[in-house]
């Protein structure tokens, strides 16, 4: 035989999952950069890091997809040659170490976008601890996977008789595995229940409070994957090794895909306001998705008039103008935008902030209403 396997069973479930997933992250994050970068051009840290956990998913996924043909998902009777077997432990160990990255580095890009729209301090608190401990985790338990054996390669090689080393008790892997996903899941549910504590007192009816609220809460379904994996854990102790873990490699890219990609539908937001209103978007927003700031006027304004800049007042009262004094009717709305602190923020999301005055002081919106009649009347 060589040194490929066939797909089925279990290493073909594996296989189409990693596809998947590869797929549906990839168009995902692919939508976040175009509307962090063409529409609000507001690209940040948490994009840069989000853009980073899916290379780091997408390794993991080729991974696992050359894997499940070299012998991932298969009993150990199936194989018929050593190195066969070798190789799928190689890329067996080579997954769940992108595995532990992708998924802290999508963690952490959440985290961040998150932290944009706090402002109270024990929220930003709260944000800034989840994002030391999913680092701190992640690093112990990446280096107890990288020193499980010595010599590391020992992890893979150990079914050669002739090879020596030595790899610590599964139990004690096993122990740190299941610590490890029980902090995750604590993690995850803290970014997703957070969220609701931010709009609470926002000024809005209970149907947008919801609504919003389940949009931002969206990077917690990867708790939903870590839950369903966990009672598969124990098969870390099985004879049958890349069999009976199938369940393991399936729920951990599924917990990695789906967080990259509730992460990157937060931020879409805008795509569908651009999708919905087209040309009337840019008109109001300017083409970086910003409000221009300028007024807009809503007049019976003269042809002549209309061609002026907006810097002559002639302009945005065309009642000034001699000549031109009968039945003239003129609306003029605007939006000073006055620059705050709020105002300077790297983010495409709304401010969510009621009690912050200076967004409600210097950001207001003034009409004025000019009437004038002829002489003759």
């Amino acid at each position: 035989m060589g040194s490929s396997m066939p797909l089925e069973g279990h290493s073909l479930a594996i296989f189409v999952v990693s596809v998947v997933m590869m797929c549906v992250a990839t168009i995902a994050v692919a939508l976040r950069v175009f509307v962090r970068v063409y529409l609000v051009r507001a690209f940040g840290w948490d994009d840069g890091l989000m853009l980073v956990a899916l290379a780091l998913f997408i390794f993991l996924d080729v991974c696992c997809m050359i894997g499940s043909k070299n012998g991932i998902g298969h009993k150990n009777d199936d194989f018929t040659e050593l190195m066969t077997y070798e190789k799928a432990l190689l890329w067996w160990w080579l997954g769940q170490m992108l595995y532990l990255w992708s998924s802290a580095v999508a963690k952490v890009s959440i985290a961040l976008a998150l932290l944009r729209l706090t402002v109270r301090r024990l929220h930003r608190i709260i944000l800034w601890a989840v994002i030391g401990v999913v680092i701190a985790i992640g690093l112990m338990f990446w280096l107890v996977l990288l020193l499980d054996c010595r010599p590391i390669s020992h992890f893979w090689l150990r079914v050669d008789p002739s090879n020596s080393g030595t790899c610590q008790p599964v139990r004690i892997l096993l122990a740190i595995a299941c610590l490890y996903s029980g902090i995750t899941i604590f993690c995850d549910l803290t970014l997703g229940i957070l969220p609701m504590f931010l709009i609470w007192r926002l000024q809005m009816n209970n149907r947008t409070k919801i609504a919003l609220a389940g949009i931002l809460s969206l990077g917690a379904v990867a708790s939903v994957a870590v839950i369903i994996r966990l009672p598969f854990l124990h098969y870390y102790e099985d004879i049958n090794f890349l069999y009976s873990t199938y369940q393991i490699a399936i729920w951990s890219i599924m917990e990695t895909g789906l967080g990259i990609t509730a992460g990157s539908l937060v931020t879409l937001r805008a795509l569908f306001r651009w999708f919905l209103d087209g040309s009337n978007y840019y008109a109001r927003h300017g083409r970086g998705g910003k409000p221009s700031g300028g007024p807009y006027p809503l007049s019976s304004l003269t042809g002549d008039a209309s061609k002026k800049s907006s810097r002559d007042p002639s302009y945005w009262r065309p009642d000034l103008v001699p000549d031109k004094l009968n039945n003239l009717t003129v609306t003029t709305v605007s939006s000073p935008m006055a620059r705050s602190p709020l105002s300077e923020t790297n983010s495409s999301q709304e401010v969510l902030n009621p009690d912050e005055e200076a967004w409600h002081g210097q950001n207001h919106v003034s009409i004025h209403r000019t009437f004038q009649v002829s002489e003759g009347e």
